[in-house]
């Protein structure tokens, strides 16, 4: 009987965590120029480190964000790059509750960020959007575009906070978060 109600509990108890986002709503990521699991186009590719892309970053909205969001932060990381941690391409916090997007190009040194917007230290070991450029022959890399909601208006770190600082903040004050996933290799 006793492992017939721990067993109950239990389910009980992952129903509830797993539906969870589903009381986030619909939150959701889109792009104009990304699909979730296809190729990244050109323009989104690194133009440096033997790539000759464009490096601008896509432009990206999100919608239906969950009660009680205050702000946003935006991720893109590569868990295939040979480095044994990954690969941050693009981190940004404070980003302001009343944003529902960014243009293109907002991750470059002269982007337009909304008001308040910090870009932190990437893996290439500054501010800003690094695209896609995996090690020839290492195969696809996937390259995922994540937009957080969190419950507090600022993340109160430093601009050139790493990623892995911004993320450890980030599972803290998290609501909700939707991606997309694009891939590239060559």
């Amino acid at each position: 009987m006793r492992k017939k109600i721990m067993s109950l509990i239990l389910t009980a108890t992952a129903v509830i965590l797993f539906s969870l986002p589903a009381l986030a709503g619909d939150f959701s990521l889109s792009s104009p120029t990304l699909q979730d699991g296809k190729s990244l186009p050109g323009e989104h590719i690194l133009n440096g480190f033997g790539c000759s892309g464009g490096n601008v970053s896509p432009a990206l909205a999100w919608h239906n964000a969950p009660d009680g969001t205050k702000s946003f932060a935006l991720t893109v990381y590569d868990p295939d790059a040979p480095t044994g941690s990954g690969w941050w391409h693009w981190v940004v916090f404070n980003i302001p509750a009343t944003a529902t997007g960014l243009e293109a190009g907002a991750g470059s040194e002269d982007g337009h960020l909304p008001e308040g917007a910090v870009q932190s230290r990437t893996d290439f070991g500054q501010p800003g959007y690094g695209g896609a450029c995996p090690p020839e022959g290492h195969g696809d890399h996937r390259y995922v575009f994540t937009i957080y909601a969190l419950d507090v208006e600022k993340l109160d770190l430093a601009p050139d906070s790493s990623a892995a600082m911004v993320g450890f903040f980030l599972g803290g004050h998290t609501l909700a978060k939707a991606s997309i996933t694009a891939t590239y290799g060559r």
